[in-house]
């Protein structure tokens, strides 16, 4: 039988050839994912999981966790992961919406979560961050052999939940198609080979760190270091028997305050990639600077995984998420018409290619409503070409602040208060206004020993930003509040400064 994604996956697999390197010098070995991820498949063929099941996962990264997801798309199931920072409220939602025929969380979690598993009718099963749990007990006692699922292109292969800024969650449904497509572009894009090694040190309840990272490396025979989390020196350390990073903005700013990133340090390192936020040019200059390296910005969403792509040959532009990917056609339209827009215009930024996801889970309606007639996914951000072909994010749409009836985009204005001197990072969003209908805002966070005050900050923006674009108020923070994949919440910021101006 055919399992479309596991059957690219199996081809790629290179023996006794190392796949995955632990901390403490532990390794896997393809032949090792094979016969684990087959015995983890029998064990959800024990458990009563059957082709088209959704299997939630709520545990800590480690290779066994890694080894579930592809026992999930070998049995058939779909494969369902849960951000690790989730609430028992936020599982019990999930649950109620997927309907899993098995939940698999850490051993400390199985009391409560058991109880709303009880409630939804999904078995719990267990997996812990050193890889034991009831689930490994199960597996040791199955065969390594395991005849694939039949499963096509179209598929599901997974659900991922959206983070839902507003309104509820929404299950994005990825098929097989979605997944292999997406992962065999970008191999073949950022030239990705059996000699390279990953620095892995996303989650893989995400998007990046599982569809991207896993998939790639699985895909191209290649080798990875799957760290628990991003330490920078254990980065660093690691850069000598590497080739490829694959990081957040964060990860790179992170390592930019470490005295010993320089050229020397970054000797074998291949390529530098960054997504799931946007890079501040500033970053990717320094970061040359140091490294000699240009950092490769591109651009996904959990619904259409990577849709662009700074060129692995050719000039990568700070500030762009590059060109879009072969089969795949972006395009920037009027909000107000749908008409396409020429470069240099802002508007919305519409997807089409066999890497657009299936619609959301269980909502016709709201997957009907955010594609067009023609059949591009509305993806929500806005953005614009340059002649050069290249993207640009503005931002979201739900970012746009409508200040005294123009539009104005965050983006362009935190790049203007970016660049003054003694800003290391700032948020730009909007809250009522009595008077404007929105306030633009604008938060800061200063660099160390910086004294800039709010004054320093709106004299400096005066000749710089039309006066409609300039903030209302600058309010200075210690940070700013970021989601796991290190985008900044502006939702939160909204929140926490609604009244601002209604309550002065």
């Amino acid at each position: 039988m055919s399992n479309h994604l596991f059957d690219a996956i199996r081809a790629a697999a290179r023996g006794d050839a190392t796949f995955i390197q632990l901390n403490g010098g532990r390794e896997w070995t393809y032949n090792d994912m094979l016969e684990f991820s087959g015995r983890l498949a029998n064990a959800l063929t024990t458990l009563g999981v059957r082709p088209g099941d959704r299997v939630a996962v709520q545990v800590e990264k480690c290779a066994e966790a890694l080894m579930l997801y592809l026992g999930c798309v070998r049995c058939g199931a779909i494969y369902l992961p849960l951000n690790t920072a989730y609430t028992a409220a936020e599982i019990e939602y999930f649950l109620g919406d997927a309907e899993p025929k098995l939940i698999v969380v850490s051993s400390a979690a199985r009391g409560i979560i058991g109880k709303i598993a009880e409630a939804s009718g999904a078995f719990v099963e267990t997996l812990d961050p050193d890889g034991t749990g009831s689930l490994t007990e199960l597996a040791q006692d199955e065969p390594p052999e395991f005849d694939d699922a039949n499963r096509s292109g179209d598929d599901l292969a997974a659900i991922l939940y959206t983070s839902g800024t507003t309104g509820r969650s929404k299950g994005a449904m990825l098929s097989h198609g979605n997944l292999l497509s997406n992962a065999m572009s970008l191999r073949d894009n950022w030239r990705i080979t059996a000699d390279d090694r990953l620095i892995h040190a996303l989650p893989i309840f995400h998007t990046h760190g599982l569809f991207v990272a896993a998939n790639v490396t699985l895909l191209a025979g290649a080798s990875m270091f799957l760290l628990p989390k991003f330490d920078p020196d254990e980065v660093l350390a690691l850069m000598g028997q590497s080739t490829l990073l694959m990081g957040v903005p964060t990860f790179y700013t992170r390592l930019l305050q470490n005295p010993g990133l320089d050229k020397s340090a970054v000797a074998s390192m291949r390529l530098f990639i960054s997504g799931s936020a946007p890079l501040l040019a500033e970053t990717h200059a320094e970061f040359k600077r140091r490294t000699g390296h240009s950092i490769l910005e591109r651009y996904g969403m959990t619904e259409t995984n990577m849709n662009t792509s700074n060129p692995y040959d050719g000039e990568r532009i700070a500030g762009t998420v590059g060109l879009p990917l072969p089969g795949v056609t972006v395009r920037v339209t009027d909000t107000a018409t749908g008409a396409s827009l020429p470069p240099g215009e802002t508007g919305m930024i519409e997807i089409k290619g066999p890497n657009v996801f299936r619609g959301y889970w269980r909502m016709p309606e709201k997957t009907a409503a955010e594609f067009t007639k023609d059949g591009f996914f509305i993806s929500g951000d806005l953005g614009k070409f340059d002649d050069a072909g290249y993207l640009s994010i503005v931002g979201r749409g739900k970012d746009l602040v409508i200040s005294g009836g123009y539009n104005i985009y965050p983006k362009e204005v935190e790049g203007e208060i970016d660049q003054l001197e003694g800003v290391f990072e700032s948020a730009v969003f909007g809250v009522p206004h009595p008077d404007f209908g929105e306030g633009v805002t604008a938060i800061i966070v200063r660099k160390p020993g910086a004294t800039l005050g709010e004054e320093d900050v709106l004299a400096a923006l005066q000749n710089r930003l039309a006066r409609y674009k300039q903030p209302k108020r600058v309010i200075f923070a210690d940070d700013l509040p970021r989601n796991t994949m290190g985008k900044v919440q502006k939702n939160v910021l909204r929140e926490q400064y609604a009244g601002i101006y209604t309550n002065a």
